[in-house]
């Protein structure tokens, strides 16, 4: 394994706490693949189906071959994340419009987000390394998971969170693991750029997804997907674009998954974003090849506001590599979708519900065709925005039930006079 960086190709040792290049380009993982049987893997990935209370019992350490293969196994920290239901979702497939949807659901992680799929690598390796204050920027979910690894392992953790635009529950349950909360005038951006800068001063070790430990356990989502459905991959794969590291992922993840030979066809990538945080669309779009960051950003989907996503090169190459497409949805879409899943039984925050959005919109305009199928990441659980339910949950209840409720209030009546 070596760190290289995806600007200039430098090549870093992994056995430091460095999460840019000199040049200030984001680093990567590179492995080599050849020496790899595809058969012998397949094997050994089903046969941990099995264990239980070892790290192998994790949906992310079942791959460490894949992930980070160097890391002794006493220095793993996980809450057996990953693991999560790719679930056949027939009410939601006819909502998109098309033959067939898949929901992984990625709410079912421990700390009820996908973000556990990274930081259990990147904290697994800053226990390594021997540092004992973590941090990270977050709009949420990425505090929520770093506090709860930290905790588990008996470390410290520093949260920058804005002081607008994060749903409390995310708050609430960061504080809850422990976390160190700090609040700031700003965006998520602001709170990244601060670590970046002062990390060395305060001798913090930070786990958001510039960090490319996080990229590599992050790469368990499509390896698990694959496993699940026994190495043939769909016609698409739908994610939600927000700091953009589940996206670079996922074309990581894929890209060695061909290369090791453990899948054939390489599925297209469907980046979608909120109409209100799109940098990364506008510029795809419109054929550039540098980001412009969004100032002013303007979603009810909290987890998507982010305005300078720090992944977006390599959001790019997943792009490239397999055939990908980014799209936007509004707010209304976005919770017209999160209302289909809900009502399915699985629920998910409403940038989870993005996806499913999104593969309505590529399906009506057809550049997703109505016999394709479609992975799409539930990267959040239904009660972190538990506010966001308001909007619909408590609607005017239906004659049946105004029925039932006239009749206890008659038999409560009933029972007082006697």
């Amino acid at each position: 394994m070596q760190l290289t960086c995806i600007d200039c190709d430098r090549l870093w040792e992994l056995h430091q706490p460095r999460i840019r290049c000199a040049c200030g380009g984001l680093l990567q993982i590179e492995q080599q693949w050849k020496r790899l049987d595809a058969d012998r893997l397949k094997r050994l990935f089903h046969a941990r189906l099995a264990e239980r209370m070892t790290p192998y019992a994790s949906g992310v350490w079942r791959y460490k071959e894949l992930i980070h293969p160097e890391l002794p196994d006493e220095a793993i920290v996980t809450r057996y994340e990953g693991n999560t239901g790719l679930y056949d979702a027939a009410a939601t497939a006819r909502f998109a419009g098309v033959r067939r949807v898949l929901l992984k659901a990625q709410s079912e992680n421990p700390s009820g987000s996908f973000k556990d799929n990274g930081m259990t690598v990147a904290v697994s390796h800053g226990h390594a390394l021997g540092m004992n204050r973590f941090a990270c920027s977050s709009t949420g979910n990425t505090s929520s998971s770093l506090a709860m690894y930290a905790a588990w392992c008996g470390k410290t953790s520093y949260v920058f969170v804005p002081e607008e635009g994060v749903a409390d529950g995310k708050v609430l349950q960061t504080l809850a693991y422990g976390g160190k909360l700090v609040r700031f005038p700003g965006t998520y951006d602001d709170g990244l750029r601060f670590l970046e800068a002062h990390a060395d001063e305060f001798g913090l070790y930070v786990c958001n997804s510039v960090n490319p430990l996080r990229i590599e356990g992050q790469k368990s989502i499509v390896f698990e997907i694959a496993q699940q459905l026994e190495w043939s991959m769909p016609d698409w794969i739908v994610v939600p674009g927000g700091a953009l590291s589940n996206a670079a992922a996922l074309g990581k993840g894929l890209q060695e998954l061909q290369a090791i030979g453990l899948i054939e066809t390489v599925p297209r990538v469907a980046i979608v974003q909120a109409e209100g945080a799109s940098p990364f669309h506008r510029m795809v779009e419109a054929g550039e090849r540098t980001l412009t960051p969004e100032p002013r950003l303007s979603t009810r989907a909290s987890a998507l506001n982010i305005g300078s996503p720090p992944s977006w090169k390599k959001a790019l190459r997943t792009l490239e590599h397999t055939n990908g497409v980014t799209v936007t949805v509004t707010d209304e879409q976005i919770f017209a979708a999160k209302q289909v899943i809900d009502r399915s039984g699985i629920g998910c925050e409403p940038a989870s519900a993005a996806t499913v959005a999104g593969l309505k919109r590529l399906a009506a305009e057809r550049i997703i065709d109505k016999d394709e199928t479609a992975v799409c990441i539930l990267t959040g659980h239904l009660l972190k925005d538990a506010e966001a339910l308001a909007g619909y949950a408590g609607r005017t209840p239906e004659a049946l039930e105004l029925r039932m409720r006239e009749r206890m209030l008659d038999r409560a009546s009933v029972d007082r006079r006697l």
